[in-house]
């Protein structure tokens, strides 16, 4: 659980930080990051990428905050 909720807050961070976003704190980082985990780990699964590790868990919550991000920059523009 709490391995989760770091996880979480870093993905969001980096997404965050890799968008060119500047950080909007814990809570909306950890929010984006269980968002992009949720996108992330939908993504993977279709495209059949599994992830064992933390740091693959990351790296897919990164990869779906970042989808997030870019969708929300063009829908709210």
């Amino acid at each position: 659980m709490i391995g989760s909720i770091i996880a979480g807050i870093i993905a969001g961070f980096i997404a965050c930080k890799l968008t060119g976003k500047e950080g909007k704190g814990c809570l909306v980082d950890l929010f984006l990051g269980i968002v992009g985990a949720s996108v992330g780990g939908f993504a993977f699964r279709l495209l059949g990428i599994q992830t064992s590790s933390m740091i693959g868990e990351v790296v897919c919550a990164v990869i779906g905050a970042v989808i997030v991000l870019w969708v929300c920059s063009k829908l709210f523009k």
